[in-house]
C-alpha cells in the first residue's frame, strides 16, 4: 500500500484529471529543473510517486517545510506553490500531472 503525503495545501481536487506523466526518474536523471526551485502553472497539479529510495521535498512558499519521502510514498503538489527536490541517495520517481 502507497502512503500518501497530503499537506492542505496539496490536496488533489476532485475533477482533476491527469494529463501527462514524466520519468520514471533515477538520481543520475533527475532533471535540473526538478531540482531546482519551480512552480506549476496555474491550474496544473502535480503527483509526485516515489517507487524506490527516499526523497526530500523542499516547500519552498512562505509556509515552508520539508517532506522526507521514503518509498512507497506520493505527495501532491498545488499549482503555483514554489518546491523542489532533493535526492538522498538512490530513488526512482514519477511525476504525473493534473489539470482541474
Amino acid at each position: 500500500m502507497t502512503a500518501l503525503l497530503c499537506d492542505p495545501r496539496g490536496k488533489l481536487p476532485r475533477e482533476a484529471e491527469p494529463y501527462r506523466t514524466i520519468g520514471p526518474f533515477d538520481a543520475d536523471r533527475l532533471p535540473g529543473g526538478i531540482r531546482a526551485v519551480h512552480r506549476l502553472k496555474p491550474g496544473a497539479w502535480g503527483k509526485l510517486a516515489l517507487t524506490e529510495g527516499a526523497l526530500r521535498f523542499v516547500w519552498d512558499d512562505a509556509v515552508g517545510g520539508v517532506e522526507h519521502l521514503t518509498a512507497p510514498a506520493e505527495l501532491v503538489i498545488p499549482p503555483q506553490t514554489p518546491h523542489h527536490v532533493e535526492g538522498e541517495g538512490p530513488f526512482t520517481v514519477t511525476i504525473t500531472f493534473y489539470a482541474a
